[in-house]
This record gives structure tokens, sequence and C-alpha cells, in this order.
């Protein structure tokens, strides 16, 4: 991880980066076709979440929105900075803050289940039409604590 990240954070009913948020999940869903929520229910979402942000240089480089209960409603990285481990770290402070630690991802998206594969979470279970446009999605869950302490490792980097 650069230097040059700094870690801030929007608790709930703050909104400080919700439109560079927003903008940085626009991106990705027109290059990648994922992350294809409405404008306004990212916007309650992230108002009623705990949002991770690393910012460099002022600019948003990656966020992880986060319900009360650890259930991961956003992840996005930047492609241009993706392979520095942002994405790690978000979990990572996430995993430190909460026993559970859940979200979905579409049946499709192979890099997000990779990536959370690699991370150890676990399908718990695919629920078909699960999106607002039809998509499948499956229910994952970070797996055991020594993988818990693992990731407690990034939040130190």
């Amino acid at each position: 991880m650069s230097v040059n990240v700094e870690k801030r954070t929007d608790p709930p009913g703050e909104s400080d980066y919700a439109t560079a948020a927003w903008d940085l999940k626009e991106r990705i869903r027109v290059e990648e076709g994922v992350l294809r929520q409405r404008r306004g229910f990212f916007t309650d979402a992230y108002r009623r979440s705990t949002t991770h942000l690393l910012v460099e240089s002022d600019a948003l480089v990656a966020f992880a929105s986060v319900r009360r209960d650890g259930y991961i409603l956003f992840l996005a990285v930047d492609p241009d900075c993706r392979g520095c481990g942002h994405a790690e770290r978000l979990v990572a402070d996430v995993a430190a803050e909460h026993r559970s630690v859940t979200c979905h991802a579409r049946t499709t998206n192979e890099r997000a289940l990779g990536f959370y594969e690699h991370l150890g979470f676990e399908v718990v279970r695919r629920i078909d039409n699960y999106y607002e446009d039809g998509g499948d999605a499956y229910y994952l869950k970070l797996g055991d604590e020594s993988l818990r302490e693992r990731l407690s490792g990034f939040v130190g980097r």
C-alpha cells in the first residue's frame, strides 16, 4: 500500500464521500458491468452504514460500506489502484470490528468471487433472482477465526 494512502471513515449519518463513492462505483459499473445499484438505494444505504475509505492525494481510491451487523453492502477499488492490497485492508478493518462478516456477490462476478475465496469467504447459499435485474447471487461468510487473525494483519500495514 502506498504511504500516501490515508484511511478515513464516514460513520452512519455522514456522507462526506458519498458522491465520490458513487462516482467510483459508477465508473466500475460502466467498465465492468457490476455494482448496478440505483442512486437512491446507494445513497440511502451509504448514509445508514459505516463506510471505510482509502484516500490518496484527496482522491477516493477504495471504499467499503458496512452495516452494523458486519454485512458488506459495497466494496469498490479504483481499477487503476487494484493489486495494492486496498480491498484486503478494508475487509480486514471490517473483520476487526465485527464478529461476523458477510456479503453477496453476483454468481457471474468471477473477480469478486475469486477475491472473497482468497480471503477465506465461503458460499453459504445461492439466491436466484437476488438482484433487481434478475441476476443471481451467492451469500458469502468469512470463515474461521484463524483467517480473521490473518486479515487483522492487514490493518497494521
